[in-house]
């Protein structure tokens, strides 16, 4: 058992959750919790821990034994003292386990892999991590093929971005862009209409159909879509508002499109 802070998988595992050079160095992020542990890819997991008293817990050892055989004989896991596995924690209340995994890219052919007619979600410079897993989780339940996120969005691996997912994050295909401008090049190149959730749209967003190959773009939070941007667009979209609001939340915003995409597409 793991009973010191100066152990050197103790201080990883804490440098993982605070550092974003280290997590890119490492290629591994860190995932707490039983249901973010559970669901993590087997081949993906590269070590757990788990807290005294969860692996006194009878249920929690035949739970770890049944997820994979490698947690039995120990290659894999590491029971540590419980005050000790607090301080590893980014939650304020652990659930007693933690699980490093190896990060997976996803490359932009592996966007359009699914049999289903593209649908894909653009976003530029997201910086809440809490809107970025929301967003992440969404498209899973609304049926998205792929997100596109730039190298200014908030870390994809952000300890918060992660819990917001709720496992989302292990099955979307989500492409790291290096210049949007050109990867929206591209999509167009491959039949995908663009919109651009925008002020100056002139349709609202349900007058559009959405069955065929499409993707939206989705701005930052405080400045919306760049115009370089939106400008490439093929189509400007708004959501109807009253009252004095301007602006959805970047999340909420992104959620109303792809649920309206996925009724068309269920119609």
């Amino acid at each position: 058992m793991i009973a010191s802070n100066d152990n050197a998988k103790v201080k990883n595992v804490r440098e993982l959750n605070s550092k974003h050079k280290a997590r890119v160095t490492q290629s591994l992020f860190v995932v707490e919790g039983v249901k973010m542990c559970m669901e993590a890819p087997t081949d993906r997991i590269n070590r757990v821990f788990v807290s005294e008293s969860f692996y006194q817990d009878a249920d929690n050892r035949k739970a770890l034994e049944e997820k994979s055989p490698y947690f039995v004989d120990g290659d894999k896991l590491f029971v540590v003292k419980d005050s000790i596995f607090e301080g590893m924690c980014d939650t304020k209340t652990p659930q007693g386990i933690l699980t490093v995994v190896e990060m997976k890219g996803t490359s932009f052919d592996e966007l359009f892999e699914s049999d289903k007619a593209p649908f894909i979600m653009i976003l530029e410079s997201i910086q809440d991590p809490g809107n970025l897993g929301t967003i992440i989780r969404t498209a899973e339940g609304a049926g998205v093929t792929g997100i596109i996120i730039n190298d200014t969005t908030v870390d994809l691996y952000n300890p918060k971005t992660i819990r917001s997912t709720m496992g989302s994050l292990y099955r979307m295909k989500i492409y790291e862009s290096k210049n949007l401008k050109e990867t929206v090049d591209e999509l167009k190149k491959r039949g995908i209409t663009t919109y651009a959730a925008h002020l100056k749209g002139k349709e609202f967003y349900y007058e559009k159909s959405y069955k065929g190959p499409v993707a939206f773009m989705i701005g930052n939070e405080g400045n919306g879509l760049t115009d370089e941007l939106s400008d490439m667009a093929d189509t400007y979209i708004k959501i109807p508002m009253e009252g004095s609001v301007e602006s959805l939340n970047a999340g909420v915003a992104a959620s109303v499109l792809m649920y309206e995409t996925l009724r068309q597409r269920k119609g």
